[in-house]
């Protein structure tokens, strides 16, 4: 397949006109003032102009609210739009430290569809607001649209240089506001905790710490895997040009409305970002210029973040190498757990997380870095929960004991793609010609897997491979703990594999799946022919559960979701290799 940069295609797209038109993107209703008779009105706040709780019911109570326009740091033009959350009743020349969240949703008339009836800041972050006290504890709380959503301009750009200016001035600006200290910390969680991840990487010493909830580590890897899309490479931008899109409130501030309708000026914007993600280069600058992980050497802006190993989301790829990059005081929590914040709760009210401390954490964590306020309680580094559901404190992550380089050996598949059936030899003989099997013998001793497993091998055919780590107990009752894909672009491969913290109980055994691309999360185009594998090598990077020391946690109830999502009845075939016991730490 030919390769497209992303250079090439701007220029194609800003040619073409865009078929179909923005839903809603503007607003008929005449704007009005906020500094006129408000009677019978809602009010709408300005710069010069704050707004109370009791003027408008969308401002939290204990608050007024303020709107801003300043440019982005990169002279494009770009204006972004702020809305500022101050203690009601914070003295006139006091200073307070600032909380800021950048992103895609914080729109006045709602985060992913339109769902207010007035106009007002958004309560993406109410769950912050109210669980930490935020405004009590002395705190401002800025929530910034990044460039193309909400009240600012621009094209929006997916993480990409735009968004990083954005990310920039808007701490910047934060920082040099007269009720401000200097001091910002960043929160968010997906979207907004990439942009987190981007403040981390924009150098800025005002920036004392970030607060990063399943963030992207890296786009590319968010979108692909060595050439194969995911579904969300097409969803992702369809979603976020159906927020740029959405129409504005009746009593919306004028300014505001008029940098929302930027879309309808310049339709060359959402046909870009439909275009950009399905580039399957991962050199192309496109890519390149979206990897927090790789643009994080050198940072050290403290940071706290959560990632589940088990997500269906934001996937954990490209983390291990942001961590490695990064040079800064770090805070975790990592476990079994899908797309949740750290506070959520299950509808039976259990902690999704299994923890019940995030808030008294962040906020331990945002004293300490902004306020310079000695922490009280003592928290892990590193929270770590294995599929066991056992919480463990680790000053680092991943911690292991020994890295094992496994010989797999050779073997065949036919690259029959999703949705294939056995043929009638296969059903007849009990073999599936789709893929083929590895097995360790019986571990002797539990032993984790932790941090990124990777696999090696030599490829002979055109098409996809997809390797798959199995769990599997002596009835043969197995689940699939981890998996990624690859074009066969190349004979020699390098796959690496989601970053895990799985433990294999004694008297399991390792099974490695190699084989089409028939199952999992994926847009993949088989070319039905006979692939050969040799020379297989399975790195791992092992760890001893014994020498865990606990740490105060529940059982993240998504476990027993993903356990029945990823089950599999397998025939265990001869062991051909052996998962060595992980030893000692030195």
């Amino acid at each position: 397949m030919r390769k497209r940069s992303a250079a090439t295609a701007a220029a194609m797209i800003t040619a073409c006109a865009v078929t179909g038109a923005l839903t809603g993107a503007a607003v008929a209703t005449p704007g009005r003032t906020t500094d006129g008779d408000r009677t019978g009105k809602t009010a709408v706040a300005t710069a010069a102009h704050s707004v109370t709780h009791e003027e408008n019911q969308r401002v939290p109570e204990g608050t007024r609210w303020t709107q801003h326009y300043f440019p982005s740091s990169d002279g494009s033009g770009t204006e972004l739009h702020a809305d500022v959350l101050l203690p009601e009743g914070l003295p006139e020349g006091a200073k307070v430290p600032v909380i800021m969240s950048a992103g895609a949703y914080f729109g006045h008339s709602g985060e992913m569809e339109v769902e207010e009836e007035q106009a007002g800041p958004s309560g993406r972050f109410q769950d912050l607001l109210e669980g930490t006290d935020l405004f009590d504890k002395g705190y401002a709380f800025v929530m910034v649209d990044t460039r193309g959503f909400g009240g600012s301009t621009g094209c929006l750009d997916l993480g990409g240089p735009g968004d990083q200016a954005d990310v920039k001035a808007a701490i910047d600006w934060s920082s040099k506001q007269p009720w401000s200290t200097g001091a910002v910390g960043m929160y968010g969680k997906s979207f907004d905790a990439y942009t987190g991840l981007l403040g981390n990487n924009a150098k800025d010493d005002a920036l004392k710490a970030v607060v990063a909830q399943e963030p992207i580590w890296d786009l590319y890897q968010h979108l692909h895997s060595n050439g194969v899309l995911r579904p969300n490479s097409v969803q992702l931008p369809t979603s976020y040009n159906r927020i740029a899109g959405l129409a504005q409130l009746p009593d919306e501030d004028e300014h505001y409305r008029t940098n929302a309708a930027y879309e309808t000026k310049h339709p060359e914007c959402l046909a870009l970002n439909s275009f950009g993600p399905t580039i399957g280069d991962p050199e192309d600058p496109y890519w390149k210029d979206r990897s927090p992980a790789e643009k994080a050497k050198g940072t050290d802006t403290p940071l706290l973040f959560t990632q589940g190993t088990t997500e269906t989301n934001t996937l954990p790829v490209g983390m291990e190498e942001f961590l490695d990059n990064h040079r800064g005081p770090q805070r975790a929590w990592i476990g079994p757990w899908d797309h949740v914040r750290g506070n959520d709760r299950t509808q039976d009210g259990k902690f999704a997380m299994g923890r019940a401390t995030w808030f008294k954490e962040t906020m331990s964590f945002f004293d300490e870095h902004l306020k310079g306020i000695d922490p009280k309680v003592a928290y892990p580094n590193y929270a770590v929960q294995d599929n066991l559901g056992h919480w463990r404190a680790e000053k680092s992550w991943p911690t292991e004991n020994r890295s094992a380089n496994l010989r797999l050996g050779n073997g065949s598949y036919l690259d029959s793609g999703a949705g294939s059936q056995p043929t009638p030899l296969e059903e007849e003989t009990g073999r599936d010609a789709g893929s083929f099997y590895v097995w360790s013998e019986p571990l002797k001793a539990a032993t984790r897997v932790t941090g990124t497993p990777r696999i090696t091998m030599t490829a002979k055919g055109e098409g996809n491979v997809m390797v798959k780590l199995y769990d599997v107990d002596p009835d043969g009752n197995a689940v699939a703990f981890d998996e990624r894909v690859s074009r066969l672009d190349q004979d020699q491969l390098d796959i690496g594999l989601k970053s895990t913290d799985w433990t294999l109980r004694a008297g399991h055994r390792l099974a490695v799946e190699i084989g089409s691309v028939r199952t999992g999360d994926w847009l993949d185009t088989p070319s039905k022919q006979k692939i050969r594998i040799s020379d297989a090598r399975l790195h791992l990077p092992l760890d001893n559960p014994v020498e865990d020391t606990a740490t105060d946690g529940d059982r993240a109830p998504w476990i027993d979701t993903y356990t029945q999502i990823n089950a599999a009845k397998l025939t265990p075939g001869p062991a051909t290799f052996t998962v060595p016991p992980a030893g000692t730490r030195r």
